[in-house]
């Protein structure tokens, strides 16, 4: 209740919610937005973004229950069948999130994020061609956002396109030159094409303002070995391994790159060969 046990008015609870979103505090929103659906339970507003809310804290069946109560008032919106196919592929349900995609854009054909989407839910199921054209189809909705273009670098290194994936990278550090994302996969699919002393330029330069992301200090230290600087190589693999042990011991047992140290006692301690 507001002053003096009057009813809180709709408009400032959404305002105040809207304002705990803004500083990605979801769980404080969805206090208020429980306020205004108990006065108004068919308020799109609210249950769209309780239902985002409830995907950034991971209540993906709950999430899934605003947007089909969402359905229910309007059964083409397209953003709640889109947010509803990423708690759905969240969940593990990638059938029913590929039909919330599809639905999305045959609701609003217009509607870029469905396509994004869809994408990258294709290329985790290793349909990388199908995922090309979909993020095509996104890029040419709205090309405004670098998500899709970026996600479509990524795909096409994973089809070992890395011309091509390096080319997008260039083009797309060219128009958004802030795009951390981008600057580093152009480092990526520089490695690929066995020009590590131009990859190390771009990692080097990302550490300058990330000094400890993980992923460039493990892509450097794979360049250094590829340049048989092996002692650099392994000072950066400790580093990264102490960042991210688990992850970053697969990777370098995995990685050919680092084959011609399996009998090196230093890596074979650090990544417990």
């Amino acid at each position: 209740m507001g002053l003096f046990g009057s009813k809180e008015k709709p408009e400032d609870l959404m305002y105040n919610a809207m304002s705990f979103m803004d500083k990605n505090q979801p769980k404080g929103a969805i206090s208020l937005f429980n306020k205004i659906l108990k006065q108004d339970s068919t308020n799109v507003e609210a249950l769209l973004n309780k239902g985002l809310a409830l995907n950034q804290i991971k209540k993906y069946t709950d999430s899934v229950t605003c947007f089909d109560k969402l359905l229910e008032i309007n059964p083409k919106d397209a953003q709640a069948y889109n947010n509803k196919g990423i708690a759905m592929a969240e969940m593990g349900n990638i059938q029913n999130a590929a039909e919330c995609y599809d639905k999305a854009i045959e609701a609003d054909p217009k509607y870029a994020p469905s396509y994004f989407n869809k994408g990258v839910l294709l290329d985790k199921l290793q349909e990388h061609e199908e995922a090309l054209a979909t993020l095509e189809k996104a890029i040419s909705v709205d090309s405004r956002k670098p998500n899709a273009m970026v996600y479509k670098g990524i795909v096409l290194g994973k089809m070992k396109r890395h011309e091509e994936a390096l080319n997008c990278f260039q083009n797309i550090c060219k128009k958004y030159p802030n795009n951390q994302d981008a600057f580093f996969q152009k480092g990526v699919q520089l490695a690929e094409l066995g020009k590590h002393e131009k990859a190390l330029d771009v990692f080097e330069e990302i550490l300058k303002k990330f000094k400890g992301n993980v992923n460039v200090i493990y892509a450097k230290s794979r360049s250094k070995a590829a340049l048989e600087m092996y002692p650099e190589a392994l000072e950066l693999l400790k580093q990264a391994i102490s960042k991210n042990p688990k992850i970053i011991r697969v990777w370098a047992k995995e990685e050919p790159i680092f084959t011609k140290l399996h009998s090196n006692d230093q890596f074979r301690k650090l990544v417990k060969l």
